[in-house]
């Protein structure tokens, strides 16, 4: 039994729970995470899983934050383990001063007593056999009960449980009372045994109106809300998800009055196939798009290539996960950065979306429909694992019904008809944008056949090396175009206007903002942009030029986002100072402060924090 303290930390802690793999611990970890939300508190869950289907040790931590910090935070204050293959390592990421919740049916090992932390044992397997006699419930309420424990310990509200429970069992109903059962046993436990700890949760309601939900079920929605039909896929962690969400949502909203699908889903035999299906149907005139990560986006280099010179519009959703090859299905990355921006052999670019929030794989999908018909070009959504299947507190998603789709310069039937010669590849004004037609439009004008091979303007095959060098500087001209349309980076000032500022985008950006935070609070202030498009506009290069040293955040081991700055726009290598992050793992607060503070010349006289 720990003594009890003072409550000196209300909703600013980590829980970690260490689990194994395939248990029905997820849903348990998840019920936690859900009633901290449901008290408007907010609370970020990372699931740390392996890449088999079950039997070896699984994680979920989560991150309760009053503020709104919900990066990934460095050490964990309470550790629920009820994995003994797990549990030496568990014992160690405890912060000092900090509990280790274990099963205490069996007595704990003395390697791994430590004398700077608090133990708190509860016999979960003898409580589960006494109380329960079919072995799964035995299993599964176990899970129930540690969260119970954690409900009296932290000082959660019991109803919020409550109607948690008949929300996950609407029809099922006599699952509600077992459950509540199981609960109620880990609170009493805990009254017994235990005095108050010295942290707590206290209702916020300051999310009245936020969701919580993965960016792969947003991309999902926004796919749909953007008017995507056709979707071909190979399933692939972390992405397969994408695909999924896509599937139901169209069952729900493209059904048309006689119950007929108005959509099609296709598993495709591999990535190549797959995306080789979205440029046919995307060439045809429908929206189309693919899911993938960095293996897939190898695999679908040839044909990304095609769709770039041939000038199709295309979507792609990359959710990136650790490489190379195989790498750590399970684990993030920003690590496909380069591979996608210049996707294929010879001159390619693409335009690339970087999103750091569900609402923005929401939004950023659908715009990304709009861009790639205005641009006639493959656009590729770079989410990562950590944003994809992990749930997020988000402001809810909006739509305008009045928006119109952005189809680009599609000619029709008529304006073909006043047309004495329809050039593919002319570039009428001047913006290297060409105007295309949807085939069948018209009966003789605007059909042609083209190939990934060289071509004057009038979609003509030629060798001719004039000809081609004419159509590589039009590509070049409309990516000079892409750079206005994009997305604008966000910029944040500092006060005093800093010589020195940070770069980040994606998932970076939860614990960059936290990291400037910690770091004007001694003393260091540093301007930010978050970049949220490539190409880079002027106000990218604006800022770097602005000043002496720029830091570079990414999650990756080769600075890929750095080196393309260096490439695009010729900036000087000493200027761009690299924090890198690539252990697998989202990159956390402390880590950008101290690879920060280490890099500054002359090192920053830091003012002590209380």
């Amino acid at each position: 039994m720990q003594a009890g303290r003072s409550v000196s930390k209300v909703n600013d802690f980590v829980v970690r729970f260490a689990n194994v793999n395939g248990t029905g611990s997820a849903s348990a970890n998840y019920l936690f995470t859900k009633s901290i939300f449901r008290m408007g508190i907010p609370v970020t869950p990372k699931n740390i899983f392996p890449s088999n289907i079950q039997g070896l040790p699984t994680w979920y931590e989560v991150r309760v934050n009053g503020n709104g910090y919900l990066g990934r935070r460095d050490g964990v204050d309470i550790m629920v383990c009820v994995n003994p293959q797990s549990m030496k390592a568990d014992v160690e990421c405890v912060a000092p001063g900090g509990y280790f919740m274990y099963d205490s049916s069996k007595m704990l090992h003395s390697e791994y007593i430590r004398d700077d932390i608090n133990y708190l044992g509860i016999p979960l397997m003898n409580m589960c056999n006494d109380a329960f006699s079919d072995p799964r419930q035995r299993q599964l309420f176990k899970n129930i009960i540690y969260v119970g424990a954690l409900c009296a310990l932290l000082d959660i509200e019991v109803n919020v449980f409550e109607d948690l429970f008949k929300e996950q069992f609407k029809g099922k109903e006599k699952l509600v009372a077992p459950n509540m059962q199981a609960l109620g046993m880990g609170i009493d436990f805990v009254k017994k045994n235990f005095k108050p700890l010295d942290m707590k949760v206290q209702r916020l309601d300051k999310l009245k109106d936020a969701i919580m939900l993965d960016g792969n079920s947003a991309c999902g929605l926004g796919a749909v809300y953007a008017g995507a039909t056709v979707m071909a896929w190979y399933p692939i962690t972390p992405s397969t998800s994408v695909a999924e969400a896509f599937a139901d949502y169209s069952a729900q909203y493209r059904v048309d009055k006689d119950g007929k699908h108005n959509y099609a889903v296709v598993q495709a035999e591999d990535e190549l196939a797959a995306i080789g299906m979205v440029i046919g149907a995307a060439w045809n005139g429908a929206r189309s798009f693919t899911s993938t990560s960095g293996p897939g986006v190898s695999l679908m280099n040839e044909f990304l290539g095609l769709a770039y010179f041939a000038e199709i519009p295309v979507v792609l959703i990359d959710v990136q996960r650790t490489g190379p090859s195989t790498g750590m299905p399970t684990r993030t990355q920003q690590s496909d950065v380069m591979e996608a921006a210049y996707a294929s052999h010879g001159d390619t670019k693409h335009v690339l979306l970087f999103p750091s929030t569900p609402k923005e794989c929401f939004d950023m999908t659908a715009d990304a429909f709009d861009l790639a018909e205005e641009l006639q070009t493959p656009v590729m959504v770079m989410t990562d694992l950590d944003l994809g299947m992990n749930d997020h507190v988000s402001p809810p998603f909006e739509w305008n019904d009045k928006r119109k789709y952005k189809r680009g310069k599609v000619l029709t039937a008529a304006q073909l008809e006043e047309m004495q010669k329809f050039g593919r590849y002319l570039d009428v004004d001047k913006d290297g944008i060409t105007y295309r037609t949807i085939p069948g439009t018209h009966p003789t004008k605007g059909a042609f056949v083209t190939r990934g091979t060289s071509r004057d303007e009038y979609a003509v095959y030629t060798e001719d090396s004039g000809a081609y060098h004419r159509n590589m500087e039009r590509l070049l001209e409309k990516w000079n175009t892409a750079k206005t349309i994009v997305p604008e980076p966000e910029v944040k000032l500092s006060k005093n206007k800093s010589k020195n500022g940070i770069i980040f985008f994606g998932t970076s950006t939860y614990s960059a903002f936290e990291a400037m935070d910690i770091l004007a609070e001694r003393n260091v202030e540093l301007d930010a942009l978050r970049l949220k498009a490539f190409p880079f506009n002027k106000t990218v290069e604006d800022f770097i030029n602005a000043h002496d040293k720029v830091f570079v955040i990414e999650q990756n081991r080769d600075a890929q986002l750095r080196s393309m700055m260096m490439i695009e726009m010729d900036t000087d290598p000493k200027k761009l100072i690299p924090v890198l992050n690539y252990d697998g793992m989202p990159i956390t607060a402390d880590y950008i402060v101290k690879q920060i503070t280490s890099k500054l010349s002359p090192a920053p006289k830091l003012k002590k924090v209380v």
